[in-house]
C-alpha cells in the first residue's frame, strides 16, 4: 500500500474544501433535479448543460500553465488521495484529502484555477457535473445532463484554446471535446468523432509526438495502445488526426493515466497500473516513432486497492 501523510499544509485546505462542497454538490443535484421536472425538460440535446453564460469570466492572463501534476486515487470508501510527484519519476507519500466522493459516477483532475496552476476537480453525481477549485470558497455546478457519457477524461490543452479541455464519449460512440473556460465552465461541445466505443481506454494531458500540441492516447480491446495525433482545431471531425500505434500488449493493465511530465525532462509520461497493484512510469520521448521509453516500476503494491486513478 502507498505510504499515507494525513496532515499536509496547503491540501488540508483543499480537504476541507472538497467535504464542505460535496455536501452542498448533493443539495445542488436535489435542487435542479426539482428544477428539470418544473420545466418538463426532455431530451438528450436539451438536458447537456455546460454552465457557460454570455457573462462568462475574461480570459485569464496568460502565465505557465503547470506540465506536472499529482496521482489522485479514489479507495472504494470513497476517500480521495493525492500522490505528488517527486519531479524525477514517481510520487511521495500520500495525502488524505478527504471522504465523500463513492458515489460519484466520474472524477477527473484538470488545472483551471490560477492560470493552470490550480490542482481542481471536477465530478458528477445523479447525471450533474460540478467543478471545484484546489482553492476557493465552494463548488460550481456546471450543468446536467452529464449521465448520458459513459467516459470523462481530462486532455488538457487539446482543442487549442488557452485552458484545459474535457472529453466525454456516449453511448452510441461518439467522442465529444468540451473546450474549457477560465472559470471553470466550459463551451458548447464539439465532435471529435464516431466509432470510440471499440476503445476501453482513453488518457490525455500531453503532447506525445513533439509537435507542441496536446494528444489523445487510447486502448484498443486486444491491448493495442494508439495516440491520435492533436490537431490544435477546435473543429468537428478534426480535433485530432493521424493515428499512431504505440504498440501491444497494454490490455494487461488496469489503468492507464496520464499525469503530465511526471519525471521533469519537459515531456509528458504515461502511468499504468497492473493488477497486482504495482504501479509503472512510461517515459515520454517526444519521438511519434518510439513515443514511449521502457516502464520503471515505480510502486510496488497497494494501487490495486484504489477503484480510480486520475
Amino acid at each position: 500500500m502507498p505510504a499515507l501523510v494525513t496532515s499536509c499544509g496547503g491540501f488540508f485546505s483543499m480537504s476541507t474544501l472538497l467535504k464542505r462542497t460535496l455536501r452542498r454538490a448533493v443539495i445542488c443535484c436535489v435542487g435542479l433535479a426539482f428544477v428539470a421536472i418544473a420545466l418538463g425538460v426532455s431530451g438528450v440535446a436539451a438536458r447537456i448543460s455546460t454552465g457557460r453564460t454570455a457573462s462568462a469570466t475574461a480570459a485569464a492572463t496568460p502565465s505557465a500553465p503547470r506540465t506536472m501534476f499529482p496521482l489522485y486515487a479514489r479507495h472504494p470508501s470513497g476517500k480521495l488521495r493525492s500522490n505528488e510527484p517527486k519531479g524525477t519519476g514517481g510520487f511521495k507519500a500520500a495525502y488524505e484529502l478527504g471522504g465523500g466522493f463513492g458515489d460519484a459516477t466520474a472524477i477527473v483532475q484538470a488545472n483551471v484555477s490560477e492560470a493552470g496552476k490550480g490542482n481542481d476537480i471536477y465530478h458528477r453525481m445523479n447525471g450533474v457535473l460540478y467543478y471545484t477549485a484546489e482553492h476557493g470558497n465552494d463548488t460550481k455546478v456546471i450543468g446536467d445532463g452529464w449521465d448520458i457519457y459513459n467516459l470523462l477524461v481530462s486532455v488538457g490543452n487539446l482543442g487549442g484554446s488557452a485552458d484545459v479541455d474535457l472529453i466525454a464519449r456516449d453511448a452510441a460512440g461518439d467522442l465529444w471535446l468540451y473546450r474549457g473556460e477560465p472559470d471553470g465552465t466550459l463551451s458548447d461541445r464539439i465532435r471529435v468523432g464516431t466509432g470510440w466505443n471499440g476503445l476501453n481506454a482513453l488518457a490525455g494531458r500531453g503532447d506525445y509526438t513533439g509537435d507542441g500540441k496536446a494528444d489523445l492516447l487510447a486502448r484498443t480491446p486486444d491491448g493495442t495502445l494508439l495516440i491520435y495525433v492533436g490537431t490544435g482545431n477546435a473543429t468537428v471531425d478534426s480535433v485530432v488526426g493521424t493515428r499512431i500505434t504505440v504498440g501491444t500488449g497494454w490490455g494487461g493493465y488496469k489503468a492507464l493515466v496520464s499525469t503530465g511530465d511526471n519525471d521533469g525532462d519537459g515531456k509528458a509520461d504515461l502511468i499504468a497500473s497492473d493488477p497486482s497493484g504495482a504501479l509503472w512510469l512510461f517515459k515520454g520521448t517526444g519521438n511519434p516513432a518510439a513515443p514511449f521509453a521502457p516502464r520503471m516500476q515505480i510502486g510496488t503494491s497497494g494501487w490495486a486497492d484504489f477503484d480510480l486513478l486520475f
